[in-house]
C-alpha cells in the first residue's frame, strides 16, 4: 500500500490544476470568435436609453463583454465586471435576455451598475462572431483587440490581461 506524503498531494494538485489551465487555454483557442483586429464604430443605446459608443476616448482599455441572463457562468462572472468597470471603457452587451425593463430589474436586484446594451436579436453578437457566453474582448486605449476570453473570465484575470497592454 502506498502512503501519501505531503509533497506528493502537492505535486498531484499543481500537475492537476496545470493540465486544467493547458486545457482550459487550447479551449478558448478553439472557441475563439473570428472578429475583427480593430473595433467598430458602433454606437447603441443602452437599457437606461444613454447612447453607448463602443470605440471609447483614447484615454482607457475597452473592454467589450457578452453575456445573459440565463447563463450560469455570466452570472457568477457579473462582479468581476463591476470591480473593473472604472478603470477601463466597459461596453456589456446582453444577448437574447429579455425586454430592456426585465434587464434593469436583473441589474438592480444584484446591485450591478455598469451600463448594459440589450441585444434582443443577437445583431451584435452575430457582428462579433460570438458563439458562447460569457465572450470577452479587451481592446488597447486605440481601439486594437488585444485578447478576446471565452467562459469565465476571474477579477484577477481581466486585471492582469489589462495591465499588459497599458
Amino acid at each position: 500500500m502506498k502512503i501519501w506524503s505531503i509533497k506528493k498531494i502537492i505535486k498531484e494538485v499543481v500537475i492537476t490544476l496545470l493540465m486544467l489551465f493547458v486545457v482550459s487555454m487550447a479551449l478558448n483557442y478553439l472557441r475563439k470568435p473570428d472578429t475583427d483586429t480593430v473595433l467598430p464604430d458602433i454606437k447603441a443605446l443602452s437599457i437606461s436609453g444613454d447612447e453607448i459608443a463602443f470605440v471609447g476616448d483614447g484615454t482607457k482599455p475597452t473592454v467589450i463583454h457578452f453575456w445573459a441572463t440565463w447563463c450560469p457562468t455570466c452570472k457568477i462572472e457579473a462582479p468581476n465586471l463591476e470591480s473593473i468597470k472604472g478603470e477601463v471603457h466597459l461596453v456589456s452587451v446582453a444577448v437574447n435576455s429579455g425586454t430592456d425593463s426585465e434587464l434593469r430589474a436583473f441589474m438592480e436586484e444584484r446591485g450591478y451598475t455598469y451600463a448594459v446594451v440589450n441585444d434582443k436579436e443577437g445583431k451584435l453578437r452575430e457582428k462579433f462572431d460570438v458563439g458562447a457566453f460569457p465572450t470577452t474582448f479587451i481592446y488597447d486605449a486605440n481601439g486594437t483587440l488585444q485578447f478576446s476570453e471565452v467562459g469565465y473570465s476571474t477579477t484577477l484575470g481581466l486585471k492582469a490581461r489589462l495591465s499588459l497592454i497599458r
